[in-house]
């Protein structure tokens, strides 16, 4: 659990140069419950818990987006009974913090596939957007079913078909057109600035591949159910203190 101090404190960096848009692997809930000798599903209701504070903190803090990777497309090779208990956490964390959202004024938005997602999953999904669709604070969007790969072929495919029809001209299609077409930009979020993370693992893990191409990465050897609000905050210094250039030198505009 998090101390006082985790909780009350803030980033040391100045407020203007934290990023806008973080986006987060949250990684290490199995490893973590085995390390207790806890089934792995043990692991992913602590990781929900995380996930409530980091909300409520990021909301608290201002940012302007949070995008976590909570089931990937290649999650349902897991053994099924991980697959049933991942589903049941996530109906029942929307159903519970729907409150939440609305209070602290945070907007909901899911990026994934639909198809394959259970009926009482997509129920809580649309409901969750539906009823947070008026918040102006911070953007919360979870990746669901989800996968970069197919993110940008289903974009291409949607070109494709405009083009087909006859109300596209293919020299029209740049890396901005295709880039309205992912499911962040439905999402109506801009790319990642940071992602962080979690459990020391050094890869993308199929995840905003696109959107990331510029994003600085913070990853830390914690455990998704360690993270407290103290690690958030490392992070947010992390990215501070760095200059981005976007392919041209020491002192272009940071954006």
């Amino acid at each position: 659990m998090p101390s006082a101090a985790d909780q009350s404190s803030s980033p040391r960096s100045d407020h203007a140069r934290w990023p806008r848009h973080v986006a987060v692997i949250m990684d290490g809930n199995g490893r973590w419950a085995q390390a207790r000798g806890l089934p792995r599903a043990a692991g992913h209701k602590e990781g929900v818990e995380v996930v409530r504070r980091i909300v409520t903190e990021s909301a608290r803090l201002g940012l302007e987006a949070l995008t976590l990777y909570s089931f990937s497309s290649e999650n349902w090779k897991r053994p099924a009974d991980e697959v049933a208990a991942l589903m049941q956490l996530c109906s029942e964390f929307l159903r519970l913090e729907r409150p939440t959202m609305l209070r602290e004024n945070i907007r909901f938005h899911r990026i994934g596939r639909r198809e394959g997602l259970p009926s009482e999953v997509l129920d809580e999904l649309d409901e969750t957007e539906r009823a947070t669709a008026k918040a102006t604070g911070l953007k919360l969007c979870l990746a669901l079913n989800y996968g970069s790969r197919t993110e940008i072929a289903d974009a291409a495919r949607e070109l494709a078909r405009e083009v087909a029809a006859g109300t596209r001209d293919p020299e029209s299609i740049d890396e901005t057109a295709l880039g309205s077409r992912l499911y962040t930009a439905r999402a109506e979020v801009r790319d990642p600035d940071l992602l962080v993370r979690t459990a020391g693992e050094l890869r993308l893990s199929n995840y905003l591949l696109w959107q990331i191409s510029y994003a600085e990465l913070h990853v830390t050897e914690v455990l998704w159910p360690d993270f407290t609000e103290a690690d958030l905050h490392r992070a947010l210094d992390d990215y501070a203190s760095r200059e981005r250039r976007f392919g041209g030198i020491t002192g272009s505009p940071k954006t």
